[in-house]
This record gives structure tokens, sequence and C-alpha cells, in this order.
């Protein structure tokens, strides 16, 4: 089940994962690891991706919306996210 995030929902969640650091208009910073994260910043259309979404339920299934880093955090292996993330660049 694919997660749609409403505007506001969505603006309150990514202002939290993006106020601290410096993220280009259009993108949106997550964390991605099992145990180690690490920082991505990715295109904010990557969200309505049914293949993305089916990250974003693992982590509301896992942190709800306290998430440990601050900001979006995705429990998934790096080399999973970069997966992808780069089917998602190329279609």
């Amino acid at each position: 089940m694919a997660i749609r995030l409403t505007g506001s929902l969505a603006k309150q969640i990514f202002r939290r994962s993006s106020k601290s650091f410096d993220v280009p208009k259009g993108f949106v910073a997550v964390y991605v690891g099992e145990t180690e994260k690490k920082r991505f910043v990715v295109p904010v259309s990557y969200l309505n991706q049914p293949i993305f979404q089916d990250l974003l339920c693992k982590a509301e299934e896992e942190f709800g919306f306290d998430h440990p880093m601050g900001g979006l955090t995705i429990p998934c292996r790096e080399d999973t996210f970069i997966h992808v993330t780069s089917s998602l660049s190329r279609s």
C-alpha cells in the first residue's frame, strides 16, 4: 500500500528534514541505512513513484513521524536505495 502525502503534511515532514542543511529547491534530504545512516538529496518528484513510496511505507512502519536523524530516515540498505533511485533517474 502506497502513501499519498497531502501538501501540508508533506511540507511539515520535509521542512523538518531540510531545516538545518542546504537542500536545493525541488529536492529533499533523506537518511538511508540499516545501522549507519548516510544522507542523500533526491528530487521531490521521486516521492510520487510507486517504488519510492514502498520505501516511505517501510519508513512509516518503523519510525512513524519520529525519525532518529531529525529528517526523513529510510530503513533499507544503502545499495538497495541506490538501485531504486538509479532506476528512477533513468525513467
